[in-house]
C-alpha cells in the first residue's frame, strides 16, 4: 500500500484556509504554479475538487468544508510533535509575539496597564492587539490569534472559555449635565433625556431597554455610535447620557469631565473571559500568557472597582 505524502496534508491545510491558490501559495513561500500542481494532486488523491471557482472568486466545495477544521487540528498536532521539546520556560528572557482579539473599549481600558507590566516581567515579548469586528471563533481555529477576549457566546464546542473578571453598565453624562447634581438618578429622570448607543452592529436598543420595558417605560436613542469611545466622546459635548461597561472607564482620560452613575434599573450582568484554542493548551509560553491576562485583569478591576473575582476554572 503506498504511504500517502504528508507534504500534501500542509499545502491542503494552506487552501482550505486562504480558499485560494495564490494565497496559499503565499502562505507556503511557494509559485503559484507550484501550488497549482499541488491542487492538482490534492484533488487526485482526495477525489475531490476541493476548490472550484465561483465568479471571481474560489469556493470551497461541501467536502472541503467538512474537513477544513479537521486538517486543521492535523496539522498543528504534526507541528507539536516534530517541534522539539520546550525547556523549563524562562519568562524574563522569553522573546515571542502574542496577538490578542479585543474591542477598542477593552484595549483603551486595560490595555495600558497590561503592556507596561508585560514589559516588566518579560521584556522580549510583544502584545499585539487586534480588533473584532465580529464574533467569530475563526481566528483562533486558523490559528491567527493566541486569546480572543470578550464576552464567550457561541465560540463552538472545542474553544476553551476562562473568566477573567464580572463587569456591570453605568450610565455616564457630562460634568454640567442636570444629571450630575443627583445623588441618585431616578428612572422618570434618566428617561426624561436622551440617550447614545454604542454598537459595532447598528442595534438601536442596548441592555437597559430589556429593564425599562419591564416597567413600561422607554428611552429616547438620539445616536447610534460604533463603540464606546465614540459614546463618551458625545456624551463629553451633549446632554445624551451614555451607556458604558464599569471596566472601560479604568483607564478613562479627562475623568473629571464626566459625572458617572449606578442605573436606575437593573441590567443583566456581563462576564469578560479570554478563549483560545486547545492546540494551546499545554503551551507554557501560552499557558504563561493565559495565567498573566487573568491575575493582571483580576486586580486591576478589584483595584479601581471592588469587584468580586471569578472562580479559578
Amino acid at each position: 500500500m503506498t504511504e500517502p505524502d504528508l507534504n500534501l496534508l500542509f499545502a491542503l491545510d494552506a487552501l482550505l484556509a486562504e480558499k485560494s491558490v495564490a494565497g496559499a501559495a503565499r502562505r507556503l513561500h511557494l509559485s503559484a504554479s507550484a501550488m497549482s500542481r499541488t491542487l492538482s494532486r490534492l484533488r487526485e488523491t482526495t477525489g475531490d475538487p476541493l476548490l472550484v471557482r465561483a465568479g471571481r472568486n474560489m469556493v470551497l466545495t461541501p467536502y472541503a468544508q467538512s474537513i477544513r477544521e479537521r486538517t486543521q487540528n492535523a496539522v498543528f498536532e504534526a507541528r507539536s510533535l516534530l517541534r522539539p521539546t520546550a525547556p523549563e520556560l524562562n519568562i524574563s528572557g522569553l522573546e515571542q509575539l502574542f496577538t490578542l482579539r479585543a474591542n477598542e473599549g477593552f484595549v483603551e481600558a486595560l490595555g495600558p496597564m497590561l503592556i507596561a507590566e508585560a514589559a516588566a516581567i518579560a521584556p522580549g515579548i510583544t502584545l499585539r492587539f487586534s480588533g473584532k469586528p465580529e464574533k467569530s471563533a475563526r481566528p483562533l481555529r486558523e490559528g491567527l490569534v493566541d486569546l480572543e477576549i470578550g464576552v464567550a457566546g457561541e465560540m463552538g464546542p472545542e474553544i476553551r472559555v476562562q473568566a477573567l473578571f464580572r463587569d456591570r453598565f453605568v450610565g455616564v453624562v457630562r460634568r454640567t449635565h442636570p444629571l450630575a447634581q443627583q445623588n441618585k438618578v431616578t428612572v422618570s429622570q434618566y428617561t426624561a433625556y436622551r440617550h447614545v448607543v454604542a454598537s459595532r452592529r447598528g442595534a438601536l436598543h442596548g441592555p437597559v431597554d430589556t429593564g425599562l420595558a419591564e416597567s413600561g417605560l422607554t428611552r429616547k436613542i438620539a445616536a447610534i455610535v460604533p463603540g464606546f469611545p465614540a459614546a463618551l466622546a458625545v456624551a463629553r459635548s451633549t446632554d445624551l447620557i451614555a451607556l458604558v461597561p464599569a471596566s472601560f472607564l479604568l483607564n478613562l482620560a479627562a475623568p473629571e469631565a464626566f459625572h458617572i452613575f449606578e442605573l436606575p434599573v437593573k441590567t443583566q450582568g456581563i462576564t469578560i473571559s479570554q478563549m483560545w484554542h486547545p492546540r494551546s493548551e499545554v503551551d507554557p509560553a501560552h499557558r504563561w500568557l493565559r495565567q498573566f491576562m487573568r491575575d493582571m485583569c483580576q486586580r486591576l478591576v478589584a483595584d479601581r472597582q471592588q469587584a468580586p473575582e471569578c472562580p479559578s476554572d
